[in-house]
């Protein structure tokens, strides 16, 4: 459902002048309509909407008119003023076309008439002289050109003046052009004149062909003929000239040859000219001599760009239908594409580009005209097989990842028309035995998914040879498609490519088979994957499968949706999902909204068909898994239509849904939460305005009633009733103490509704949410300024300013003071955010009349004048006040602030003043003030203030080292330094500190106190007297902020101010607020500290302010400040490269400003024009980065390098910038060889910036996934450049490496070079063309890795990987394993070794997980190189000395067994493979001990490797095939060296901690049955282990490996472990369990904590399930453990482990019948679960649902068949703890304690007093640190669930404790607190939720506890121990 907005059409009214008047007034008569007296009744209506209709009444009159009166004056008159009016009328005006089709039908006897009046009109048109005006004169002769008959008729009696005055007009709009070549305003104005000036000369020469065919104007004398030589002449000129806009060219190119084709004779020829012009062989002698000097610019070599516009002309104005042109026609279209496809390597600009693609795509479509009746010669050269489809293939392959969408679609196009083109030339085509295609399809077939390309150019495929022929090739292509579906940026790829295939294939079958037999196998190949991957896929894929494939499916068979709904109806309960799948329930709520959505289905249908219940649509709003809520949310609220009425039981599900979704913490939700509800709020608008229509129109009513049986006016009542509702509850959740997530949401959505529900107020209304506001909800709403998140504060403002009137009625002048008064204390506070609320409350206070009276007359003098202009607007009148106010503070505080900057710092930061200054500023109407002289004198002073605050806090940013102002240390070395920089920075300040540093002795006393008080080193701090003489702490910090946020806000109010300066071209720059002078002087001011300021913070934000400058700049009508940005552009380049020692310009810091105040520049040029400073600014950068000679200074290089990576991170310069990465990366490159740290460092920046730039923003972690890289053929053919120049890098890199000699040599570059190189990979589409072969890397790249640099060697390996193709891969291995020494050889170079194997590894690697693994040619391929490895084993055995290189070799030995394990073939050959594996692993020194200390190197890795092909030997020796063999080898094989426990025993904990991983991963592998099958297999490995392991728990001291014991123990079953506890470690399990509580208490590592309390978890139920005894206080301690546990501040690791063993109790102990472990303790557990539920991390509240999960799903199992909520999110599950443990009560018998103990839960343990005065020393104290806090949780929601179930439980069981000791206890805690919460409100200050704002929300919230408690303390107490209470009061 889309909501869309109607469009008003403008129409503007003609008037007539006093002549015209005259004329009609003459002829016109009172008593009968006729002409003139209809034209004058048009001329006097106010619209031109009426007066459309008035003229089409004209013809009609016209009609009835006699025979005779055509010479009757009035007549004449009538058409005299018509032509006039036309003429006057603007081309855009709608009504010009009315006009001119009325006109169109003027009778015969009148057109001689008509004619004369508009070409006397015309005449006088065509006799203007202003350039400026020829624009209108062109429009006008467009427009009598078009289907206009009058217009024709004028034109060709006026042809030669025509004709004169279009030569005119190009001649003088080129010769303006260039007068004005500085403005680039008038520039663009007239570029586009001269644009509908070649159009309008390009329309005459086809529309009025009549006047110029035919020999008459043919001689050379006539003046049509010199009209038209001139006319080419000047085309002839735009084409060649480059600097005017692009689409002019293109004009000119086509207009050239339309003029020529006129022109020429004998037109046959005409081909062959085109030809020669094209190819450059042009011979002058046989050219006509008129086409030489018109056109003999084009006669030499051309340009690129003109070829291009040259081969456009052609293709467009020539005749390519029905062969006419003949054999020089064919041979001009083949060499058109030659030409093309010449010019697609040399043109990269990224507007060629698409012009090249789209002139090659129109070239297609004339191919395709020609083709059918062209020769069988050009049938050859056009078909499949030919040269010219194959390059044309070439651009395809090259161009359809383009970073262009136009590009893109052009490609995909080409290749559409190719493929026709095939069809065409091929005589009885055949689409299954084509060998092109099926060639294609192979090739394209044999790509990677993640190519883009492949999409396309399949869905064009399978449109020409169909879906079924396709999937005979693989039938799992849609299976692998959708697997793609994760990924966003393949996803609408995907989902068009199947929509495509599904389409056609339903086609097919439905041409096959017409009895409709069909259906189910279409389900099973394109709905059945769908529906597993909706209920088992993982969260992106489902999305994007519903967003982009699912909307296609039903639309293209939407019978399919009853079958989806009864697969996944039939498994929806028992399949609900999970937090991270969507489950059969999850699937059944999308598949249901999409179909809604795109009115396939009514809800109430399904509801009425029992195909959906109620209660599984409630189980979807509260689904643990965020989408399925926000599925089901959107079946409620998104139809078809937008008025449906909303049903009863789709508002009470939305008000329950609100209950529990208000508190999302994903911003995605949040907004799709927002959305969907907008949607359902237009729904009621809407419906209501329906049934509103129908209240009133009774005969319909009665019809509606008939068959609704639903009053309108009832419906309304109940719309009405549930918009209140739901005001309530948003209103509501906006307590005290909400979270973020929840005040977002619910001001969203309020703000949805305030905007909907409003409307003209005669119109009636639904609902109106001013009605359901109260002062309590303003107070409410004003609270939330006090946010300190923005969107909060945003949201809230916009909804006051919605409902300003009557918030500002329902509040009191003394309110509003108090507010004011806040907002002016709050300015001036040290905390950030609190400024930004003070912003917002100015701004909210400037709407209010009284504002002068109430609040600012104490503060300002009043000014009576202003009081009696009412008109005067409140907004500016107040704004103008607050401002003058806030300024005149400011102005003091800088003043006190030049004196004493700490003193500034501590007491009065003046950012905060600035801010509301800017504030107020931004929400006025410039261009609509009227006390203009009052603003103009207050942006004066603004300005200046803005300058004096500067210099203040100026010198501290600029310093060399801002962060360290105050030392901190007390030594003389930093007092020395500090001394330095303040000689450096001479500050304003004239505070002794400032200038005689001294060191703080008298602080060491200080110091050590606050130490001891665990107050972090930060604070330690100069101590001084504020200006009420009270002390004071200042850290650097506070003094930093205070400084670099002064000069944020200096900014941003300066970039607000430039924007006063009037832009339109029509004013003066004295109308502004603001002079051109202070927008130069801003301009400098900016400059300045861009340029020099050190602190990121403060030049980041100057930078904002300045884009605001430069973005006016590049509009504004001054020419001197137009310029400006180019002259400040050369001003910084010159300071640059001139390296001037006493520049000020920072070097280190990346550059710091520098970069940001040219990007600002260059950003801010405008994107349609030719971007000259852009191209000026690159060719400077690549020179200084890249320097020609070694002697040129380096700081100019390194500023050169940080600009370019700036630059080329901007994403606004957009594909601009694309043409200089080429040199940007060879900058890089040969940067990184210098000798200087900088400039190498400055390089690699620059270089990650390109590689982001080239391959895209990496998305994922994986550092080698296929994404983000590009075929080599696409990454040479877009930088051309880059081809020779990598290959002479790896040649210079790799000749060093080849050296005989021993000594080393490292080159830099390599490793940029082996980044670059691995990025790249080879593509099957690679053709025979491609001059840009990958084959001449890889000899280098093998070199690669010999070098004696390790990471390089590794690189090389990844890096050769993408150069050979996968059916090369074994050749490849082969050739590098016989490269590999023998043990005899003379000189082993164990380096050169190792790089040949890492190689090695990564082909076989890829070639295992390549696709091609069923193939036979694999199998061969794998044969061999297995016998070769065999020839080199002695590398992995004890011959060879290295360690790392025979790891390397085991390594290869691993990945093979691995893989051979999985795909065990029986044959001798394997099993002798797996016996010379035994053979490396007996010769290891894990069998026969290890000679070595572990500092040899190479000895961990290569012990690691070995062991694990030990486990990969092991794995595969276990499995049947080999145990159950009878071959004497196979028994050998069977009984290995090596077994588990000896892995164990290792004294390397790396060799243990492996053998750990890989029997854990074994235990969780046959725990989830995942291997069971196997017979033996793995368990005969776990066989006597257990004692092992209970030993190793006891002696092991690597942490990892006790962990991995740990939960090794943990997971097997307790039964086998526990009776070998006594035989192996001596412990009985009671001891068992007290050792592992004991290690919970003991450990510092959180991981060993969270197994260990797991384990004993197990052994606590395990032991309390057998009825084993287990002391009182074991079991007391292990629960204080899990209470611990579930502490917030804890780790999260800690909390899934608590919430793990929760949910492993739940059945046992929370729920069961009996109290296991008594009442109390049961109860705590359950305070764990609750505590849980309210974490702030999501992973750890899913968990801890898990509990809830088990106790529903166990409810439903004893009561049967009731539904019942059981995956459900946090706070749902909260709530049903409460009715769970209030249930479980009853249950126990034990509601009196239960009750008690719940009352003291309600009423919260905190101590008041001290938690007040805590958080004021912490409001006090730290500036940024918020500490722990939990940002989701809310109190008072607890609170208000908890209460809810307790009062039903009480009113449900009568409960009623008279003299009850404890109650009496809790009634006086209760009564003390409620007195004190009473006492702090009271003390607290005027408005306490701003300047309070923790106090505040902590004691509401107390208070609110307080009373809920008292309240179910008094229904406790009988009637008459209330009255004796209440006596004793």
């Amino acid at each position: 459902m889309v909501l869309k907005k109607k469009k008003e059409v403008q129409v503007d009214a003609f008037i007539l002048d006093h002549q015209q008047l005259e004329k009609l007034q003459r002829f016109s008569k009172a008593e009968e309509q006729n002409l003139a007296s209809l034209l004058l009744h048009c001329a006097q209506l106010s619209t031109g909407i009426q007066q459309i209709q008035c003229i089409k009444q004209i013809m009609p009159l016209v009609k009835k008119m006699d025979q005779n009166s055509g010479c009757d004056p009035m007549v004449k008159a009538c058409l005299d003023v018509l032509g006039e009016t036309y003429f006057s009328l603007s081309v855009k005006n709608p009504l010009k076309k009315v006009l001119a089709s009325s006109l169109n039908g003027l009778p015969e006897q009148f057109m001689t008439l008509g004619v004369q009046s508009f070409v006397c009109c015309l005449r006088e048109e065509l006799k203007t002289t202003d350039v400026y005006l020829y624009r209108k004169v062109l429009d006008n002769l467009a427009s009598c050109m078009e289907d206009f008959s009058l217009g024709r008729a004028s034109i060709r009696n006026l042809f030669e003046e025509v004709l004169q005055f279009l030569q005119k007009s190009l001649l003088d709009i080129q010769e303006e052009n260039r007068q004005n070549n500085e403005n680039r305003v008038v520039q663009t104005q007239l570029m586009h004149d001269l644009l509908i000036a070649i159009k309008v000369s390009m329309m005459l020469v086809q529309k009025l062909e009549e006047n110029i065919q035919g020999s008459l104007w043919k001689h050379r004398e006539s003046f049509v003929w010199r009209s038209m030589c001139s006319l080419l002449k000047s085309c002839t000129n735009f084409l060649m000239d480059a600097t005017l806009l692009q689409t002019v060219q293109t004009t000119s190119g086509l207009a050239v040859i339309l003029f020529t084709k006129a022109m020429y004779e004998p037109i046959e020829e005409l081909p062959s000219l085109v030809s020669d012009l094209l190819l450059g062989s042009m011979k002058c002698a046989g050219v006509p001599a008129w086409f030489v000097s018109n056109c003999g610019a084009l006669c030499t070599e051309l340009p690129g760009s003109v070829l291009l516009f040259l081969c456009h002309g052609a293709l467009a104005m020539l005749e390519w239908k029905n062969g006419s042109m003949g054999e020089n026609g064919e041979k001009l279209l083949l060499d058109i594409a030659s030409v093309l496809l010449s010019l697609s390597s040399e043109l990269k600009e990224s507007s060629m580009a698409t012009s090249l693609s789209r002139i090659l795509a129109i070239w297609t479509n004339s191919a395709l005209a020609a083709l059918v009746s062209g020769s069988p010669n050009l049938k050859i050269k056009l078909n499949g097989n030919s040269d010219v489809t194959e390059k044309l293939l070439e651009y395809i392959y090259t161009h359809w990842e383009h970073p262009l969408d136009a590009v893109r679609h052009q490609t995909k196009l080409i290749f559409k028309n190719l493929l026709q083109m095939h069809r065409t030339t091929v005589t009885g085509f055949n689409e299954k035995s084509d060998p092109f295609f099926a060639r294609l399809i192979k090739r394209l077939l044999s790509l990677e998914w993640h190519v883009k390309g492949k999409y396309t150019s399949l869905g064009c495929l399978v449109e020409c040879v169909g879906t079924e022929n396709i999937l005979q090739l693989d039938r799992t292509i849609p299976v692998q498609i959708l697997d793609v579906m994760n990924d966003q940026s393949l996803a609408p790829y995907a989902s068009d490519l199947l929509e495509t295939m599904f389409t056609n294939h339903k086609a097919h079958f439905t041409l096959s088979f017409p009895e409709g037999t069909w259906i189910d196998q279409w389900h099973d190949i394109w709905v059945s994957p769908l529906l597993v991957i909706l209920c088992e896929g993982n969260h992106d894929q489902t999305t994007y499968i519903i967003d982009y494939y699912l909307p296609k499916l039903l639309k293209c068979s939407p019978d399919s949706l009853s079958y989806m709904i009864r697969i996944l109806q039939a498994s929806a309960d028992a399949n609900l999902g999970s937090r991270s799948t969507r489950g059969a329930l999850g699937a059944l709520m999308a598949c249901l909204r999409t179909a809604r959505a795109y009115g396939h289905l009514e809800l109430s249908n399904i509801m009425n068909n029992g195909l959906v219940s109620t209660e599984c649509i409630k189980q979807g709003l509260v689904h643990q898994h965020n989408q399925v809520c926000i599925d089901a949310l959107g079946l409620l609220c998104e139809t078809h239509r937008s008025t449906e009425i909303v049903s009863m039981e789709e508002m009470q599900l939305i008000q329950f849904f609100m209950m529990y979704n208000l508190n999302s913490q994903s911003p995605s939700v949040r907004q799709q939460i927002g959305s969907l509800l907008r949607k359902l709020f237009c729904r009621i608008q809407e419906s209501s305005q329906v049934l509103y229509k129908l209240e009133q129109n009774k005969t319909k009513q009665e019809l509606l009633e008939n068959s609704t049986k639903r009053h309108p006016l009832g419906i309304l009542q109940q719309y009405k009733d549930f918009m209140s509702s739901v005001c309530d509850r948003l209103f509501e959740v906006l307590f005290p103490g909400s979270s973020h997530p929840t005040r977002f949401s619910a001001l969203t959505i309020l703000g949805s509704v305030a905007e909907i529900f409003s409307g003209p107020k005669d119109q009636a209304r639904v609902f109106q949410l001013d009605q359901e506001v109260d002062s309590t909800r303003v107070r409410t709403l004003i609270q939330c300024f006090a946010s300190t998140f923005e969107e909060v504060k945003v949201l809230a403002f916009g909804l006051l300013m919605k409902l300003r009137d009557v918030t500002f009625n329902l509040q009191d002048s003394e309110n509003l003071d108090l507010l004011f008064q806040a907002a002016m204390d709050l300015s001036t506070s040290t905390k950030p955010y609190d400024c930004v609320t003070a912003s917002y409350l100015f701004n909210y206070l400037v709407h209010h009349k009284g504002l002068q009276h109430i609040c600012l007359g104490k503060w300002v003098e009043h000014n009576p004048q202003m009081d009696e202009n009412t008109s005067l607007r409140t907004v500016e009148k107040n704004s103008l006040a607050v401002i003058k106010l806030l300024l005149a503070n400011v102005e003091e505080e800088i003043f006190q602030a030049k004196n004493s900057l700490l003193q500034a710092a501590a007491s009065f930061p003046m950012y905060g003043r600035v801010h509301c200054i800017t504030g107020a500023l931004q929400q006025l109407p410039f261009n609509n003030l009227t006390l203009v002289a009052e603003w103009k004198e207050m942006v004066a002073r603004l300005i200046l203030m803005s300058y004096k605050l500067s210099a203040v806090v100026s010198p501290v940013v600029q310093s060399s080292s801002p962060e360290g102002l105050i030392p901190m240390d007390s030594d003389s070395e930093s007092v020395d330094r500090l001394q330095m920089i303040l000689h450096e920075i001479q500050p304003q300040d004239t505070n002794d500190y400032f200038m005689q540093a001294k060191i703080l002795k008298e602080h060491c006393k200080v110091e050590s106190e606050k130490l001891a008080d665990h107050r972090p080193m930060e604070n330690m701090c100069t101590e001084m007297r504020g200006k009420e003489r009270q002390t004071c702490d200042v850290t650097a910090q506070m003094v930093l902020v205070c400084c670099w946020r002064s000069m944020k806000e200096v900014s941003l109010l300066l970039g607000t101010l430039c924007k006063l300066l009037p832009s339109q071209a029509t004013s003066e720059p004295s109308d502004g607020l603001i002079t051109v002078e202070q927008v130069k002087s801003i301009g400098d001011y900016f400059k300045h500290h861009l340029l020099q300021s050190r602190h990121r913070g403060a030049f980041e934000l100057a930078y904002a302010g300045f884009v605001q400058l430069t973005e006016m700049l590049s509009r504004c009508n001054s020419e001197s400040l137009r310029k400006m940005p180019e002259q400040w552009l050369s001003c910084v380049l010159e300071e640059i490269k001139s390296c001037d020692p006493s520049s000020t310009l920072c070097a280190t810091r990346r550059s710091a400003g520098i970069p940001f105040y040219i990007q600002a520049l260059l950003a801010s040029e405008p994107k349609k024009s030719k971007t000259d400073l852009l191209k000026m600014t690159m060719k400077e950068l690549i020179s200084l980065a890249a320097p020609l000679n070694e002697s040129s200074s380096v700081i100019p290089q390194v500023h050169a390098l940080n600009i370019l990576r700036a630059l080329f991170r901007d994403t606004r310069l957009g594909d601009n910038i694309m043409p200089y990465v080429a040199d940007g990366i060879q900058a890089a490159i040969l940067g990184f060889m210098s000798p200087v740290w900088a400039v190498r460092n400055s390089s690699t920046l620059l270089f990650s910036a390109l590689i982001t730039r080239i391959f895209g923003v990496k998305r994922g972690k994986d550092e080698n996934s296929k994404k983000n890289r590009m075929t080599g053929r696409e990454f040479f053919s877009r930088f051309p450049s880059l081809y020779p120049f990598l290959l002479k890098q790896l040649e210079v890199v790799t000749s060093t490496l080849n050296g005989e000699t021993q000594e080393l040599k490292i080159h830099p570059s390599l490793f940029l070079l082996l980044l670059i190189l691995g990025r790249l990979y080879p593509s099957p589409m690679d053709g025979t063309y491609s001059a840009l072969s990958m084959a001449p890397f890889v000899p280098f790249i093998i070199r690669c890795g010999h070098s004696p640099v390790y990471r390089s060697r590794e690189m090389s390996g990844r890096a050769l990987v993408p150069f050979v193709m996968v059916n090369e891969v074994p050749h490849t291995v082969l050739s590098l394993l016989e490269g590999l020494p023998d043990p005899t050889s003379p000189c082993i170079r164990q380096n050169n070794i190792h790089g040949t194997l890492l190689q090695v590894f990564h082909l076989l690697q890829s070639y295992l997980e390549s696709k091609q693994l069923v193939s036979l040619d694999f199998q061969q391929g794998l044969g061999d190189v297995i016998t070769r490895i065999g020839t080199k084993l002695w590398l992995a055995k004890r011959p060879n000395p290295c360690l790392v290189t025979r790891a390397a070799f085991v390594d290869v030995l691993v990945m093979l067994s691995t893989h051979l394990g999985k795909f065990q073939k029986q044959g001798m050959q394997l099993f002798g493979f797996w016996e010379e594996m035994s053979r490396v692993i007996s010769d290891s020194e894990l069998m026969s001990g290890i000679p070595y200390s572990s500092a040899v190197p190479g000895l961990i890795q290569y012990l690691q490797s070995v062991t694990k092909l030990v486990i990969a030997v092991l794995l595969v020796t276990a499995g049947p095939d080999i145990q159950r063999s009878s071959s004497p080898v196979a028994k050998k094989i069977a009984k290995p060296s090596l077994s588990i426990v000896h892995l164990l025993h290792c004294e390397f904990h790396e060799v243990r901690l492996l053998a750990l991983e890989a029997m854990l991963l074994w235990l969780k592998q046959l725990n989830s049955k995942q291997i069971a099958e196997q017979g033996g297999g793995v368990l005969c490995l776990f066989i006597d282990l257990e004692g092992t392991l209970l030993t190793m728990a006891l002696k092991e001291k690597n942490l990892q490996c006790f962990c991995k014991v740990l939960e090794i123990l943990y997971n097997m079953d307790l039964r086998n472990v526990l009776p070998k506890t006594e035989c192996s470690i001596k412990m009985n399990p009671n001891e068992l369990l007290t050792w592992s509580l004991n290690i919970v208490d003991i450990s510092n590592s959180a991981e060993v904590q969270s197994i260990a309390l797991k384990f004993a978890s197990k052994l606590v139920i395990h032991l309390l399930q057998n009825h084993q005894q287990i002391s009182e206080v074991v079991l007391k301690k292990w629960v204080q453990l899990i209470v611990c546990f579930c502490g917030d501040e804890q780790q999260t690791e800690m909390l899934l482990a608590a919430a793990e063993v929760l949910k492993s109790m739940t059945s046992f102990l929370l729920i069961n019948e009996k109290l296991v472990l008594g009442l109390s303790d049961t109860l705590a557990m359950w305070r764990c679960v609750v505590l849980l539920l309210q974490n702030e991390d999501l992973v750890v509240r899913d968990a801890a649902a898990e509990v809830i999960h088990l106790a529903q799903s166990e409810k439903k199992n004893r009561k049967g068949a009731e539904f019942a909520l059981r995956i459900v999110n946090a706070p749902m599950a909260l709530d049903l703890a409460f009715g769970i443990l209030c249930e479980l009560l009853q249950r126990w018998g034990q509601i009196r304690a239960g009750v008690l103990i719940l009352l003291e839960w309600l009423l919260g343990d905190s101590d008041l007093k001290r938690d007040s005065e805590t958080s004021a020393l912490e409001e006090d104290d730290y500036l940024f640190d918020k500490g722990e806090v939990n940002f989701w949780a809310e109190k008072l929601t607890h609170v208000r669930q908890l209460s809810k179930h307790l009062l039903q439980l009480i009113s449900m069981t009568h409960l009623t404790l008279p003299d009850h000791r404890e109650l009496n206890r809790l009634s006086r805690i209760a009564l003390d607190q409620a007195q004190l919460v009473e006492h702090l409100l009271r003390a607290l200050p005027p408005t306490p939720e701003f300047s309070k704002t923790a106090e505040f929300t902590r004691l509401a919230i107390q208070n609110e506890r307080v009373s809920v408690c008292l309240k179910i303390l008094n229904l406790l107490k009988s009637d008459d121990t209330c009255k004796n209470e209440n006596l004793e009061k």
